[in-house]
């Protein structure tokens, strides 16, 4: 861990430190200003929403001004999308309030990239333990963001106005800490056909790519699937908010507390192997949950979940890596990003829709699907690897 790397770890906690209090207000204050109940979680659709639309605007920004250029505008944004929210609820505008969010999935869309800069801050050989532990960051936002919305939300008279000038000032911060990040040169693009690499559609049809691309948007989409759902399930089983709240911590320990490891195991195991491990963290959570509803099932069935999570997650962007050209690292890293926000996009709404209507059993039974999915594009990717090496070796 070199001195930008901690920085830009530390970045990486920043930004997960508002999406947690993003995602923990939205709802709420969407419930105060909306004209009807149906429409409360529009604000939280509204996030993942701008995050998918921004995403290529967010390639062309890197390419044209490069990583620190590039960042420091998401968090222009961010500065600017908290205000306006602040303002949505001063005004008790709701058109605005989903204004400020979809504004904000920018800075989300951005934010998705800190990751992928951080293999390109270490050596080669060195890249997996680089992803791994700037995205254990994420710890940061774990313990702070819930503690700064709670501490917040009422200090100004009208609640959560003072939660979103909080999210000001946290992109403030950050702006501060990007700016003493040194960003390796961009290496020169090659001329002539291959300056801007492959498009989008010879990219997916790279093995490594596409499994890549896949077990980041299905890691996510199962994660959000089950933990979006798991506070109404617990409701519905008349457990209190502090059971709820007990489970979520744990749940996003687990998601980012392997990052200190993940690394290490990625090189030892290879990258493949850690992916499978999480598929099969995964299944277990939903063996776990449909074994029953108690307190103590929710909290290790979603612990687990965390872990599968960046088990995939790490290891989707080690081979994503592994994959794609320099020249080609805005086009491949921005088709990644869509794929995980298009993902979280259709999850977040069928994950209440689901669970309210089907129940938690049948939700658990359905997430089986992409599980079995994630893990048949593993398999198929090793076999090949296999037969590849064993045709070389011939």
């Amino acid at each position: 861990m070199n001195r930008n790397l901690w920085l830009l770890a530390a970045a990486q906690g920043l930004f997960l430190t508002n999406n947690v209090v993003f995602i923990a207000i939205n709802g709420l204050v969407g419930l105060q200003l909306a004209p009807a109940g149906w429409m409360a979680t529009l604000p939280v659709m509204g996030y993942v929403v701008g995050g998918a639309l921004s995403t290529g605007w967010v390639a062309r920004a890197q390419a044209r001004w490069g990583r620190q250029r590039a960042f420091q505008l998401g968090l222009l944004v961010a500065l600017g999308s908290a205000l306006l929210a602040a303002w949505a609820v001063w005004l008790g505008s709701f058109a605005l309030l989903v204004t400020a969010t979809v504004v904000a999935g920018y800075y989300s869309a951005n934010g998705q990239l800190y990751r992928f800069a951080a293999g390109e801050l270490a050596a080669p050989s060195e890249r997996e333990k680089a992803v791994s532990l700037v995205l254990a960051g994420g710890l940061i936002g774990a313990i702070a963001g819930p503690n700064l919305a709670n501490h917040t939300r009422d200090v100004l008279g009208v609640p959560f106005l003072g939660a979103y000038l909080a999210l000001a000032v946290v992109a403030l911060v950050s702006m501060v800490i990007m700016a003493a990040i040194r960003f390796p040169a961009e290496p020169p693009r090659p001329a002539g056909p291959r300056a801007s690499g492959r498009n989008a559609w010879a990219l997916l049809r790279e093995p490594r790519f596409a499994v890549a691309a896949l077990g980041a948007a299905l890691g996510y989409g199962v994660m959000n699937l089950l933990m979006a759902a798991t506070p109404l399930a617990m409701q519905t089983c008349g457990m209190p908010f502090s059971d709820a709240a007990l489970v979520l911590e744990w749940h996003v320990i687990g998601m980012f507390a392997p990052g200190f490891v993940t690394g290490h195991l990625i090189k030892r195991w290879g990258v493949l192997r850690v992916m499978g491990a999480g598929v099969a963290l995964n299944a277990a959570c939903i063996a776990i949950a449909l074994s029953g509803q108690d307190l103590q099932q929710f909290v290790v069935a979603l612990f687990l979940l965390g872990v599968g999570w960046n088990f995939l997650f790490t290891g989707s962007t080690t081979l994503a890596m592994q994959a794609y050209r320099p020249e080609e690292k805005d086009r491949a890293q921005a088709l990644i990003n869509f794929g995980v926000f298009a993902t979280m996009a259709l999850t977040s709404f069928a994950s209440g829709a689901l669970v309210t209507t089907q129940g938690w059993w049948w939700l658990n039974v359905g997430s089986t699907v992409p599980v079995a999915v994630m893990a048949l594009a593993l398999w198929m990717l090793a076999w090949r690897q296999r037969a590849a090496a064993a045709g070389t070796g011939a």
